[in-house]
C-alpha cells in the first residue's frame, strides 16, 4: 500500500521511526501518532518507502 500524499508518507516515517526506537513517543502528534499504535512495522516501512516525486502535498478528498 503505497502513500497518496507526501505528508502521508512523512508520517508514516516518523512513527516508524518510534517503532524502531529511534524516537519517543511522546514526540509524534497527530497522524503519526495514530500510525504508531494502529500500524504495524511493515505496513509503515511500506508507506514510508513511497518515492515522494508525484505525490500532492496533500491528499485531496
Amino acid at each position: 500500500m503505497p502513500a497518496q500524499s507526501k505528508a502521508q508518507q512523512k508520517a508514516a516515517g516518523a512513527a516508524l521511526s518510534v517503532k524502531r526506537g529511534d524516537t519517543p513517543k511522546s514526540q509524534l502528534k497527530g497522524a503519526s501518532r495514530e500510525m504508531a499504535d494502529s500500524m504495524s512495522k511493515k505496513q509503515l516501512e511500506e508507506l514510508a518507502a513511497t518515492s515522494r516525486k508525484k505525490l500532492p502535498n496533500k491528499k485531496k478528498s
